[in-house]
């Protein structure tokens, strides 16, 4: 028999301890947002080259480090919108913060040929391969 939701009760003592937390995981992790960063690897002959998307984040509000071969790729955005009426009352405000973060081991990177570039909504990083040991390094996106 496949699992089967029902509507819980409004009295706790009309139901058993098992109808009380069947569902309770679904329910849980239904109102987490459902939104992070796609990212696609390739590796080529003298390189990888990482792809990510992160549409509505500004330029300056992406943090690319690079440390002991674990890249960081940091996003944030913030909308504020307000609609005043003409006697400048508010009339409706909504915030919406997001903050997104990926972390991806590499090994024998030559971090001083590290480049990233932002096109709309498209981070483009390329880490050219090394035989040498890595270290640490901040990444300018041009």
């Amino acid at each position: 028999m496949a699992f089967e939701m029902k509507p819980f009760n409004n009295s706790l003592f009309d139901m058993s301890s098992s109808d009380m937390f069947k569902d309770f995981g679904r329910r849980f992790f239904a109102d987490f947002p459902k939104q992070g960063m796609k990212t696609d690897i390739r590796e080529v002959e003298d390189f990888y080259v990482v792809e990510a998307e992160l549409p509505g984040i500004d330029k300056e509000n992406i943090n690319i480090e690079f440390n002991s071969g674990i890249l960081t790729i940091e996003g944030q955005q913030s909308v504020d919108n307000e609609a005043k009426d003409e006697n400048g009352k508010v009339i409706h405000s909504e915030r919406s913060y997001n903050n997104i973060k990926r972390q991806f081991n590499f090994e024998h990177i030559d971090e001083t040929g590290i480049s990233a570039n932002f096109d709309h909504g498209i981070l483009n990083i390329t880490l050219p391969k090394s035989n040498s040991e890595t270290s640490s390094k901040h990444i300018e996106i041009q």
